[in-house]
């Protein structure tokens, strides 16, 4: 009897569900291994199940579609086609003579290892955010538009009564929805980018009609809670001593630089800011896989210039559920295939290939919209915390550059910004602000801190699952 093969599937959001379906339909043991204690990742994040959320449904849309997903997974599961293990952190992924090591921590204590062996890799590890610093925004009350969403999404709770949601990109018009629908007054929803690009920009945005009809939705839902839309608008300070008690926001030019005398002071007891999604790549970087700028370079089947390995989701580009659906779907037929020993046939998967490639034309042209204001390093006052782990300052890092770094990682070895906790995940791109430097990722030998005995007990071939 043929030995079954093994795919290892890192992320049960959107893309990973999609390859770890189309992958356990067509004959490969799959697990799926994912650090939330429930499959979905943050689009399809779900209410804890202590909570008995009535209607879980209202904090989503294309929920028909989460219910596809769900089922199919439950099917597979029960059939044991797939393995589902959850909180389980991966922190490494090696690349053994003829397999792979995936290394995961077990649990909220993440202080117990874990590792599968596989014959091939899936990564859809998702994105984080950008975060950009400003004076106040340690404070307590501020917190990330996604933190926002998750923390309604996952806890059914709301981060505050009177919320400010600032920034640019997409998300922030989920995240200002959701907190009003929830209850929430939102005192305003700020937002950078200028409209008259977006208008610029109709023809490639047309081509996808219904992402328009959704933000058409998004926007009749704002009107309808009374949210204030400050389009063409930054955050300049956070105010407050012990929490977070006002904003203050002004007015941006078509350069995008500050319009004097247009700042005005907005109360509020939480903001929930945001500046778009960067692709984790940690632990493609890890075993090699080539980057394009910041995301991981795939091939028309998903896979990485590393044997064995595919990418799909936001690690290869930011660009949204349905594309990473795509994706997925694409890379686990690929894998199913390649570890059958047979070539795929394009034609199987031509319907995911032309939604991806109109999403992907689709996002390219939302990326030139949702930038960062022009000037906002300059903005950023020499006492501004920016590395909140290691507490470097603004005017600490600005010395950087004198100095003679070129690179985020000079940058780090003369200012020790970007050696805390999170290795840089938050700082990085106020960082590379400031100094000048590009904003390219850091290769790390870990995707998240180990414990020592974790390390000294890591097993072999033999002893791996």
């Amino acid at each position: 009897m043929t030995e079954r093969v093994r795919l290892a599937v890192v992320g049960a959001g959107p893309a990973g569900l999609a390859g770890a379906l189309a992958a356990a339909a067509r004959g490969v043991d799959v697990t799926l291994i994912d650090a939330a204690g429930q499959a979905g990742g943050q689009f399809y994040r779900q209410p804890a199940p202590a909570l008995n959320a009535r209607r879980p449904e209202a904090l989503h849309h294309q929920w028909r579609t989460w219910q596809r997903l769900s089922d199919g997974l439950a099917r597979h599961l029960a059939a044991g086609r797939i393995t589902h293990l959850a909180e389980h952190h991966v922190w490494c992924v090696q690349r053994a003579s003829d397999a792979f090591r995936v290394h995961a921590l077990l649990g909220p204590a993440q202080e117990e290892g874990v590792t599968v062996r596989a014959d091939a890799v899936l990564l859809a590890t998702g994105g984080y955010e950008r975060v950009l610093p400003f004076p106040g925004w340690s404070l307590p009350g501020v917190v990330t538009a996604g933190g926002a969403q998750a923390m309604l999404k996952g806890g059914l709770v709301l981060p505050g009564r009177r919320i400010v949601v600032a920034g640019t990109g997409p998300l922030l018009l989920p995240v200002a929805t959701g907190l009003a629908a929830a209850g929430a007054e939102v005192a305003a929803l700020v937002e950078s980018a200028d409209p008259a690009v977006l208008l610029r920009r109709a023809p490639e945005l047309a081509a996808q009609p219904g992402k328009l009809a959704e933000g058409a939705w998004y926007a009749g839902q704002l009107v309808r809670h009374r949210v204030r839309t400050l389009a063409r608008h930054t955050v300049v300070e956070a105010h407050g001593t012990d929490r977070l008690t006002a904003v203050t926001v002004a007015a941006l030019d078509r350069a995008g630089r500050i319009r004097p005398g247009s700042a005005r002071r907005i109360p509020c007891d939480t903001l929930a800011v945001g500046h778009g999604m960067l692709p984790d790549t940690d632990l493609a970087e890890t075993l090699g896989c080539t980057l394009n700028g910041t995301d991981v370079d795939v091939d028309a089947e998903q896979r990485t210039d590393v044997p064995g390995v595919w990418a799909a989701g936001e690690t290869t580009g930011i660009g949204g559920a349905a594309l990473a659906l795509a994706e997925g779907h694409i890379a686990g037929r690929s894998a199913a295939a390649r570890l059958h020993g047979t070539v795929p046939d394009p034609r199987a998967w031509a319907a995911a290939d032309r939604a991806r490639t109109r999403l992907r034309a689709f996002f390219a042209a939302l990326d030139t919209v949702y930038a960062p204001p022009a000037g906002w390093a300059e903005r950023i006052p020499d006492d501004t915390v920016v590395c909140r782990c290691e507490e470097v300052t603004a005017g600490e890092v600005r010395t950087a550059g004198p100095l003679g770094a070129g690179d985020l990682r000079t940058a780090k070895l003369l200012t020790r910004a970007g050696m805390g906790w999170c290795q840089g995940r938050m700082c990085a791109p106020a960082v590379a602000g400031l100094t000048g430097c590009p904003l390219t990722p850091g290769r790390r030998p870990f995707a998240r801190p180990v414990p020592l005995g974790v390390l000294a007990n890591v097993p072999d071939d033999e002893t791996a699952q």
